[in-house]
């Protein structure tokens, strides 16, 4: 008999196994372009990296964005056509790609009020700049060594500010200098670092005389090279560089000051939002515009005490409270504040002052001091460049707060705000990192009827107990297995389930644990924070981004499945074990396996990962207890990866090892024995 082989029915299912093996592994995201958009508009952002071809979904951290098409360019890119709303307000926004196969890094776009042009060549020469109308945000790239010019045409008594975002964008380490030069080529005002903006800056002037005025654009360093790219915001805006008091009571109306503008003092009363938020920020506008970027501020219950000069000595210290927040000005070079309060035996403040944490240029110190002037306490640096003292008040009576700047400077925006913060406990969540430059593994990716595993770090800060996971919302078909965390570790085990069914798909959610005993009331939310652009010394970070929000998806299948073999027995103290991990292969996949065994319980020590050969489906995997491992039954999982296309990962179930002591210790007696005979040795 012979038979007719359909060869294009066979090449087209080679060809599908071998496509879903080369698209399985997680997508990478390294860019987006442009880096930023008009609010108000439809945009068409191009997201950049590797493996995007199954994209199916952009995550936004934030509201008022609509993907209006999508379309995969390769392998490479991802074009979408996104509607950005009319009340988005300006600054920077997270997003990244969800593919059919797992979740890309997030990377960050921005969002302006102007209409964007683009930096045209030549405009290296201060006699050839490129003209530009007032009232929009140029996007350019500063090449090495290059310097960018711009020119604006402006009355007498018109305002020229200008912002740049250029570190901001993430990328190369891009220190950038902006100056407003007159037409003879005078500075008028420059910067290389505002603290508002943190290493990008903003310069601003009140035009002397009708003319052309010209904006210079360089690297504070002349460096530059095609990743040196820039937004450049320039226009009558008002562009002031602290806003005072800094804070306020949630839901209460108030009168602000912003500072710093070269016109003036800009007063706006505001009507504060009716919840605390940490995001919260203020936009100065005037009849001329809005300001490109906020000032931050902070919300909180606590009522304002505002300083009164003269207040720079203690018989003149301005009178305060613990129940209030303190807010002033170093408002000149040498300047110092004073604050009186009382306070009872006993009680416990954090004293925390908020300055460079909002952007101001204050470098503070503050001090407590007794009514006399004695010295209690004091702090420079306990909040990166702001101070905080943990104040146990010694007896009843009156005490002083004192701030000064660190180089005795001041001037209008070194603003400053002390609150009395009561000791409470805090918890914080994150999963730790693998790599540095993106958040690789960082983002929960569950292969239908597979599992995923991780490591969740909890900060105990203020108390001590057990903390267990809350119910959070996941993405239908999938379920989580973890046991408690005892109170002397700060790691837990997690592993994810996915039902074969489940739908491919995903979404982020707040993902909490909580004190083991409700009555606790310590919920922690997950943070992730990524470093965006990296420089020397050490690769130190000089830009980062945080998100409260985890990223969990169901992905397409993976050729693999793991399994550990439930021990039968404990491992004992000063004892070792092999643990069985199993793996189950689909039909033809017959790749390594690197297998690793992230969580250790208390005194148990393991390879660092051991291969599952090529071919085969088992390997065991040596562990050991030492002397001291913590007696008890504890959680392990396993976790793999494979080359796919890239590589996938999965986990197995969440297994139990248990510690014991030794049932039986031997200690050997001394023996001797001639040469060539046979001795007792007895135990």
């Amino acid at each position: 008999m012979t038979y007719r082989v359909n060869w294009c029915v066979l090449i087209l299912v080679v060809l599908s196994y071998s496509t879903s093996s080369l698209l399985a592994a997680s997508p990478r995201l390294s860019i987006i372009t442009p880096r930023g958009v008009q609010r108000g508009h439809d945009h068409e952002l191009t997201f950049h990296g590797s493996r995007l071809s199954t994209a199916q979904e952009i995550l936004f951290y934030q509201d008022g964005f609509v993907v209006k098409q999508m379309e995969s360019d390769g392998n490479d890119r991802v074009k979408v056509t996104v509607g950005v709303g009319q009340n988005v307000l300006p600054g920077e926004y997270v997003a990244q790609v969800r593919t059919a196969d797992g979740i890309s890094d997030f990377r960050t776009f921005f969002v302006g009020l102007l209409p964007a042009v683009n930096e045209v060549e030549p405009n290296s020469d201060f006699d050839q700049p490129q003209s530009v109308e007032l009232n929009m945000t140029v996007a350019g790239i500063v090449e090495n060594e290059d310097v960018d010019y711009y020119a604006f045409e402006l009355k007498e008594g018109q305002r020229l500010a200008v912002e740049i975002e250029a570190l901001r964008l993430g990328g190369p380490l891009f220190d950038p200098y902006v100056a407003i030069l007159d037409d003879r080529r005078f500075e008028l005002s420059a910067a290389d670092d505002t603290p508002l903006v943190g290493q990008d800056a903003i310069a601003a002037i009140v035009a002397p005389r009708d003319g052309v005025y010209v904006v210079q654009v360089r690297d504070s360093a002349y460096g530059g090279g095609g990743g040196f790219r820039y937004r450049l915001h320039a226009g009558t805006f008002p562009r002031p560089t602290a806003v005072y008091p800094a804070g306020g009571p949630v839901g209460k109306e108030i009168e602000v000051r912003f500072v710093g503008d070269p016109t003036g003092d800009l007063i706006q009363r505001v009507t504060l939002p009716a919840e605390v938020s940490r995001e919260y920020a203020m936009f100065a506008s005037d009849d001329q515009g809005m300001a490109p970027s906020a000032n931050p501020f902070r919300l909180t219950t606590q009522e304002n005490v505002l300083e009164q000069e003269p207040n720079h000595e203690i018989g003149h210290a301005t009178v305060a409270d613990t129940q209030h927040a303190l807010n002033g000005v170093i408002g000149e070079p040498g300047d110092v504040d004073c604050f009186r309060f009382a306070a009872t035996k006993g009680q416990v403040f954090d004293v925390e002052c908020f300055a460079r944490r909002l952007r101001t240029p204050l470098d503070v110190v503050m001090a407590i001091l007794k009514a006399d002037g004695g010295g209690l306490a004091s702090n420079d640096d306990g909040r990166g460049l702001d101070s905080h003292i943990r104040f146990t008040v010694p007896e009843d009576g009156e005490y002083i707060v004192r701030v000064h700047d660190q180089l005795s400077r001041g001037a209008v925006d070194y603003v400053y705000r002390i609150e009395f913060l009561p000791v409470r406990p805090r918890l914080t969540l994150s999963i730790p990192r693998v790599e540095r430059n993106g958040q690789y593994r960082q983002t929960i990716v569950v292969p239908r009827g597979n599992r995923f595993a991780t490591l969740l770090n909890a900060g105990r800060a203020e108390f001590g107990g057990e903390l267990v996971l809350e119910e959070n919302d996941f993405p239908e078909g999938v379920s989580v297995h973890a046991r408690p965390m005892p109170a002397n570790l700060s790691t837990m085990p997690i592993v994810f389930e996915a039902a074969a069914d489940a739908p491919v798909a995903g979404k982020l959610i707040h993902f909490t644990a909580r004190h083991a005993d409700e009555s606790q009331q310590i919920q922690g939310i997950f943070e992730n924070t990524a470093d965006l652009v990296l420089g020397p010394p050490n690769n130190t970070a000089y830009l980062q981004r945080r998100v409260d929000r985890l990223a969990v998806a169901v992905v397409n299948e993976v050729p693999f499945h793991l399994e550990i073999v439930q021990p039968k027995a404990p491992v004992v103290r000063n004892g070792s074990m092999q643990l069985k991990i199993v793996a189950r292969r689909q039909d033809g996949y017959k790749n390594a396996i690197n297998v690793q065994l992230p969580f250790r319980p208390p005194g148990i020590g393991a390879a660092s990962s051991v291969n599952i050969p090529e071919g085969q489906n088992e390997v065991l995997y040596p562990i050991n207890a030492n002397g001291g491992a913590q007696i008890g039954s504890w959680p392990i999982y396993a976790i793999g990866s494979a080359d796919a296309g890239g590589a996938v990962w999965v986990s197995s179930q969440l297994a139990e090892l248990k510690v014991a002591e030794p049932y039986v210790t031997l200690a050997m007696e001394r023996a001797a024995c001639e040469q060539g005979q046979v001795a007792q040795v007895l135990c």
